[in-house]
């Protein structure tokens, strides 16, 4: 099928599975063909064509990945993304009971899928995103082989960047909706936790952390009581197990709110005169102190789930690999805070995942 790229770019309907595309030449420009298939998952940045004589290159990451690809380390992740599609199309075209899930995932599966929502409505993206995590816990570990490539895949990931930390990204387009996914999952995390009491997959302790004020007050309405709550604004689950979400314990906060804060003040001369009686005084608070001070309300839960929002400013720092590099000034510092935070950002979690799991 052929067409004009420029007058309809636009393919696909927001709230159903994406089935066209555009072909794109090995530029990353638009041929003006359809191809009547999903777009495959690819490091690709389409660029306009150049208006001046000078080239313009296009961007093309695969070569790239192939570059910063190491014997420890593989960042090729293309093949399990675009298999984990296929997982969740075949998913979605079983009937219910085949699933291999709780009833009450299978409950908020078909809801978010065919609720006649009487506002806004989750986009595909936004129930693929649920989807995948929910595979991946509850289908992966019960689909043999198949699932378990998937599972291998993330725990050499995660060993290869944060050992003992395991983690999972969700990559959605800016304005796609992160908020209404994180409402998703917590839902299912917190219903399923309640009638499911002696599972350790679920929990209904949640710590959402995120890199400023702004978008930490912008998450409040993933708290079930607040008046804006998307769980009921949202009609993100049924009427009838909405009262379950008042169980769940959800912690909202910065990352700064990881680092350690003096217990009590002393001026340096008074810091001096101690260190030299005493030894070196300790006025920093313990990690078990940070976390109660942080996160009351989840201390002395069996395990909770981190959300990381934005979580590409969270991430543990190889000696090969500083981003601070040949930079000089005020890129050079910028670097060093971004560096800074990240690891504030990590350790805290890794904090966590000590004291609770």
């Amino acid at each position: 099928m052929s067409g004009s790229f420029f007058s309809a770019p636009i393919l696909n309907q927001p709230y159903e599975r994406l089935s066209r595309h555009w072909e794109l030449d090995e530029a990353g420009l638009p041929t003006n063909q359809i191809l009547n298939e999903r777009r495959p998952a690819s490091f690709i940045t389409p660029i306009p064509a150049p208006t001046k004589t000078r080239q313009q290159r296009s961007l093309v990451f695969e070569g790239k990945a192939e570059q910063l690809a190491t014997g420890n380390q593989q960042y090729d992740a293309l093949p399990e993304i675009n298999d984990l599609r296929k997982q969740l199309d075949l998913l979605r075209s079983l009937p219910s009971h085949d699933w291999r899930v709780t009833p009450e995932t299978a409950r908020l599966h078909q809801d978010w899928r065919h609720h006649q929502f009487s506002g806004i409505r989750p986009f595909f993206c936004q129930v693929e995103a649920a989807e995948a995590v929910i595979w991946l816990t509850e289908v992966a570990p019960r689909e043999g082989k198949t699932g378990q490539r998937f599972l291998d895949h993330l725990e050499k990931a995660n060993d290869a960047s944060n050992p003992g930390l395991p983690r999972l990204a969700s990559k959605l387009a800016t304005g796609a909706g992160k908020t209404t996914v994180m409402a998703m999952l917590i839902a299912w995390q917190t219903i399923n936790a309640i009638r499911h009491p002696r599972s350790r997959r679920f929990t209904k302790g949640f710590l959402v952390v995120t890199p400023g004020i702004t978008i930490r007050d912008r998450l409040r309405v993933l708290r079930p009581n607040d008046p804006n709550s998307y769980y009921k604004s949202r009609e993100l689950v049924p009427s009838d197990m909405l009262s379950l979400l008042e169980r769940a314990k959800i912690i909202i906060t910065n990352f700064h709110a990881f680092k350690l804060r003096e217990t009590r003040e002393i001026s340096k001369a008074g810091r001096s005169s101690l260190r030299g009686h005493r030894g070196e005084v300790r006025t920093l608070e313990t990690e078990g102190q940070m976390l109660r001070r942080v996160m009351p309300d989840l201390m002395g839960m069996r395990s909770v789930v981190a959300f990381n929002d934005e979580r590409h400013h969270c991430y543990r720092e190889k000696s090969s690999d500083s981003e601070e590099g040949d930079l000089k000034g005020d890129d050079r510092v910028e670097a060093k805070k971004n560096t800074e935070s990240a690891r504030l950002w990590v350790s805290g979690l890794e904090a966590v995942q000590r004291k609770l799991g």
